[in-house]
C-alpha cells in the first residue's frame, strides 16, 4: 500500500535510527541535553535566528509561539489566513488556552492581500482588542502547498514593522518553500519574528517540530512550552534524529515535487478530475470532482489499486514524500485511468 494521506507518514531514516540508539542524552528541562542543544544551535543556525527550541509537534510550536508573542495578554488579538492550520486545525488552542482571538482574512491561494491586513488591523479603540500578530503558512496546506514569495513576504514585513506588529510564520513545510524557490531558507526566516518548522514531514524525523527567535523570545517561550507539557527530559534520543533530518533531508524534498506534478498534470487529464496546477508548487495536490459522491467512489477504488489518500464526497488531497518514488507516480496514475477512463 503507498500511502499518500500526508508527509506525516514518512519514516526515519536509517540514519536517524542509528543515531537515536547512539544518542548522548541529559536532562533537557535544566538545558542539560546534549543533543537537544545540539540540534536547537543547529536549527538557529540554518534559519539565521539567535536562538530556537525543540517542541514536541508543529501544533505546539505555534501555540507556544503565540501565547509568548502576546505574553499571554488576555483579549490580544492576531490575523491569520482563513483556511490556515492554526485557524482551522490546531484545537482553538489560541482561543481556549491562551485567551487569544483569531482574526481570519480570505485569501487568494493562501495569500492574504496586504491591504485586506491593513484593513483588518484594529485601531486604538476601548472596544477592541489589540492587534499582535500576523501569521503566515508557508507552504499553505489548504491551498495545495503553495509557496509565498519573497517579494509578498517582503511587503508584508514593510507593513507590519509600520504598524508594530511582529510576523510569525508556521513553516511546517518551510524547506519545501525554499527548494521550490531555490533560495536559502535563511531567504524566507529572514522575514520573520519566529518561525516553526517541522521535523516530522517530509524531512521523516520520527517526532518534533522547531521554532526559532531571538533570544529573549525563545527564553519565554521555553517557559511557555513547560507550561503546554513540553518539558521533555532525555529527549536527545528524538533531537538525534532531529539533527539528520535537518543535514540530510531539506536536498531531497525536490524529488517530491517533481513526483507531485507528475502525477497532478497526469490527474488533470482524466475526465471529471479538476486540479488547479498553478498551486502545485510543492509536494500537495488538492483535487476536486464536479460530481457528488464521486471523491469517495475514487479513494476506495484508488484503495483497492493499492493507493490511500485522504479526502471527502467531493475532492481530496494527495501528498508526496520520501515513501512515495517516481515508479509509484507513474502506477498511481495507470490506476487512476483505469477508475476514470
Amino acid at each position: 500500500m503507498v500511502d499518500l494521506r500526508s508527509d506525516t507518514v514518512t519514516m526515519p531514516t536509517d540514519s536517524m535510527r542509528e543515531a537515536m540508539t547512539t544518542a548522548e542524552v541529559g536532562d533537557d528541562v535544566y538545558e542539560e541535553d546534549p543533543s537537544v542543544n545540539e540540534l536547537e544551535a543547529l536549527t538557529a543556525t540554518m534559519l539565521g535566528k539567535q536562538a530556537a527550541l525543540f517542541t514536541v509537534s508543529g501544533t505546539m510550536g505555534n501555540l507556544v509561539s503565540l501565547l509568548t508573542h502576546t505574553h499571554m495578554l488576555r483579549a490580544a488579538e492576531i490575523i491569520s489566513e482563513a483556511s490556515s492550520h492554526i485557524f482551522l486545525n490546531e484545537v482553538a488552542g489560541a482561543a481556549t488556552l491562551g485567551g487569544i482571538q483569531i482574526r481570519p482574512i480570505q485569501g487568494t491561494k493562501g495569500i492574504m492581500s496586504i491591504s485586506d491586513i491593513s484593513n483588518a488591523v484594529r485601531d486604538e479603540n476601548i472596544h477592541c482588542p489589540e492587534t499582535k500578530l500576523i501569521c503566515v503558512e508557508n507552504t499553505h496546506n489548504e491551498a495545495g502547498g503553495v509557496v509565498q514569495p519573497l517579494s509578498y513576504l517582503g511587503q508584508l514585513r514593510e507593513f507590519a514593522d509600520s504598524k508594530s506588529i511582529q510576523i510569525h510564520i508556521d513553516g511546517a513545510r518551510v524547506f519545501n518553500a525554499a527548494v521550490a524557490l531555490g533560495v536559502d531558507i535563511k531567504e524566507i526566516s529572514c522575514y520573520a519574528d519566529s518561525l516553526s518548522v517541522c521535523l516530522s514531514k517530509g524531512l521523516s524525523a520520527p517526532v518534533g517540530a522547531m521554532i526559532c527567535g531571538t533570544d529573549e523570545f525563545i527564553r519565554l517561550a521555553r517557559r511557555y512550552r513547560k507550561m503546554l507539557g513540553g518539558g521533555m527530559r532525555q529527549a536527545g534520543i528524538l533531537a538525534a534524529a532531529g539533527i539528520k533530518a535537518l543535514l540530510e533531508m531539506p536536498q531531497r524534498l525536490i524529488e517530491d515535487h517533481q513526483n507531485a506534478r507528475v502525477i497532478a498534470e497526469g490527474l488533470s487529464e482524466l475526465p471529471g478530475i479538476v486540479i488547479d496546477l498553478s498551486t502545485v508548487e510543492t509536494n500537495i495536490i488538492r483535487y476536486r470532482f464536479n460530481q457528488s459522491g464521486k471523491g469517495i467512489e475514487f479513494r476506495q477504488a484508488m484503495a483497492a489499486s493499492g493507493f490511500i489518500f485522504n479526502g471527502n464526497d467531493s475532492g481530496g488531497r494527495i501528498v508526496t514524500h520520501v515513501g512515495v518514488t517516481e515508479q509509484h507516480a507513474k502506477q498511481l496514475l495507470t490506476a487512476a485511468k483505469q477508475i476514470l477512463h
